[in-house]
């Protein structure tokens, strides 16, 4: 068993949930998060507040599962990400357990 965890923005929540029913993964948890980029934009240095953080309304997915389900879903997932047009990919890593209860 392992710990998968996948973000993304907002606008792909239901993309993700998609990802997850596809990939055999029904258990899971979610989360919004603020997501951030560090880097000057134009945007960033026009604003009056130039000392201000612009963040991105996301999404945390967690799951504990099996490394077949993972496999699925990272090819889901690749899948996805090279038909989107925008540099705001979904995102996911895996975790080992060591122990679990």
């Amino acid at each position: 068993m392992k710990l998968v965890i996948v973000t993304s923005v907002e606008e792909f929540q239901k993309d993700v949930l998609k990802l997850f029913k596809n990939a055999d993964i029904h258990n899971f948890s979610s989360s919004d998060i603020d997501g951030y980029k560090n880097g000057s934009s134009i945007l960033m240095t026009s604003s009056w507040f130039p000392g201000e953080q612009f963040s991105n309304e996301s999404r945390l997915f967690f799951s504990f599962t099996e490394d077949e389900k993972i496999d699925a879903l990272f090819s889901l997932i690749k899948e996805f990400n090279s038909s989107i047009e925008t540099n705001n990919a979904v995102r996911a890593v895996v975790v080992p357990i060591e122990r679990q209860i």
